[in-house]
């Protein structure tokens, strides 16, 4: 069984992912946003958002997590969607929580107007 068939994740499940770097061959373990669904999966890929500290300059795409708790984050943060990643599910080390149901809309939102 691949590891995307054990291991479900839904989008807008937070979790924790060796996350790239865009400008070098480099990767940081960091928080990131699942924002595909589970369709994608049987492909053995999911797409990925950033999460960043909201004290890093501010992108105007930024989405501010309103309830940390919850996301399973300890300080202030914000979903980065102009920053994406596509990774193999078994390189997700954990899933931290979920995003709030408004963060998640305005993250829905920014995605479909870089889409289209």
């Amino acid at each position: 069984m691949e590891a995307f068939e054990r291991t479900r994740f839904d989008a807008f499940d937070v979790v924790v992912v060796p996350f790239p770097y865009a400008d070098r061959l480099a990767e940081k373990r960091r928080p990131a946003l699942v924002i595909s669904n589970r369709k994608l999966a049987t492909h053995g890929v999911i797409w990925l958002a950033m999460i960043t500290s909201a004290e890093n300059e501010p992108w105007s795409s930024d989405v501010a997590i309103a309830d940390l708790k919850r996301a399973g984050l300890p300080a202030p943060s914000v979903v980065r969607p102009a920053k994406v990643a596509c990774i193999d599910p078994g390189r997700i080390d954990r899933r931290l929580g979920r995003l709030d149901k408004a963060a998640a809309r305005n993250v829905g939102q920014i995605l479909r107007r870089f889409l289209v």
